[in-house]
């Protein structure tokens, strides 16, 4: 594979990088670790920035008003926010959009990927859970009945659905298949529960108390769930990156001008030690990011699924931007846990990122289960 960006890609990152550069990822006056510390809803502004820079929709083909690009630029994109701790719903925003143009119907959704893609419409996805290749993992299901669809359960922890018009939920059929439901929060038989992030932000459990939805609301394509689940694990090691990078910047600034015993800290070789490792630990995120990415980009077929660099990917992700705060706290020191400090916001976000969609033991049982039903020769 080649890892060399295309201009496209490139000026996207370069759009991100833009739009970003006003975001301080202390803005938000609260300790983070304190839940609803954070606003109830996300930056609105920002988001039109986004949308300005034609950077909502990216992945949406020019027909729909987008740009046509692919999992790589919205990766770089995702990138340049986890670095200021953007709050905003690019991640599952995108993906949901990506997901609604690959696999409804021909011209049933067109009004609603135009206005996303002017981020008019909001779009979440609820996909709480370890890693989503067991349909038996789902907690909600979905019934024909009478021409239309009948969902039950509860799905836990969806980011942003108190601010989202439709919340993307994948449900289990009787039959052991699995659907992706467009769910509106207001929608008869739907209801909101409050929940907290370990980065104070809001969350909430969607509960389905026989919800109704119209058959072109259920995409029932072969394959939906696992692709749009893939597209998440994926942005979510972007965002990884993204933050663990500048992490390690911060704490490079840091040791270089704290002083101890007549020296910046950074000259010590226990402390250019662990920043070291670090930085392996960081280029090995991202080598395995753009693996995974391209792979969804390209469909390219290999010796695994698309499935197993994506389990990669999310297993050095979990591992990599865990290290990366621990070693920032410990070399920070006490300064490291004042919450006029942006890092405690840093750490906060990462143990989000770590567990999101599953930790990286879930993902090395996935890639087990995955090198047992395709043995490499």
């Amino acid at each position: 594979m080649d890892f060399t960006f295309t201009e496209e890609q490139r000026a996207a990152a370069e759009a991100a990088r833009g739009v970003f550069a006003g975001v301080a990822p202390d803005s938000v006056p609260s300790p983070a670790l304190t839940p609803g510390a954070v606003a109830d809803g996300f930056d609105r502004p920002l988001w039109g920035r986004l949308a300005d820079a034609d950077l909502l929709s990216l992945l949406l083909a020019e027909e729909h008003g987008g740009a046509g690009l692919d999992a790589i630029a919205l990766c770089l994109v995702l990138r340049e926010s986890a670095r200021v701790l953007a709050r905003v719903p690019l991640l599952e925003h995108s993906a949901a959009l990506a997901a609604v143009q690959a696999y409804g119907g021909p011209g049933e959704h067109t009004g609603l990927l135009a206005r996303a893609g002017r981020g008019e419409s909001v779009l979440t996805v609820a996909a709480h859970g370890r890693t989503g290749h067991d349909p038996a993992e789902l907690a909600v299901t979905a019934r024909p009945d009478g021409g239309n669809w009948v969902l039950d359960g509860a799905q836990t922890a969806v980011p942003w659905a108190y601010d989202a018009d439709l919340v993307v939920v994948p449900a289990r059929t009787a039959d052991d298949r699995t659907v992706l439901a467009l769910v509106p929060p207001t929608a008869p038989g739907v209801s909101l529960a409050e929940q907290f992030s370990t980065s104070g932000e809001r969350l909430a459990e969607l509960r389905l108390d026989a919800a109704r939805l119209v058959p072109e609301d259920v995409l029932e394509a072969e394959g939906a769930w696992e692709r749009l689940r893939e597209l998440l694990a994926t942005g979510t090691c972007a965002l990884a990156l993204g933050l663990g990078e500048r992490v390690l910047e911060m704490t490079s600034a840091y040791a270089g001008r704290r002083v101890q015993f007549g020296h910046p800290i950074a000259t010590f070789q226990a402390v250019a030690v662990q920043s070291a490792d670090r930085y392996i630990d960081l280029r090995a995120m991202e080598a395995t990011l753009w693996q995974a990415a391209w792979r969804i980009a390209s469909g390219a077929a290999g010796a695994l699924p698309a499935a197993g660099d994506v389990a990669v990917a999310k297993i050095w992700a979990s591992e990599g931007v865990r290290r990366v705060v621990q070693t920032a706290q410990h070399l920070h020191g006490g300064f490291g846990a004042d919450v006029e400090y942006p890092l405690h916001r840093y750490h906060a976000w990462a143990k989000h990122l770590e567990l999101a969609l599953g930790p990286a033991a879930a993902h090395e049982d996935a890639l087990g289960d995955l090198l047992a039903a395709h043995p490499l020769s």
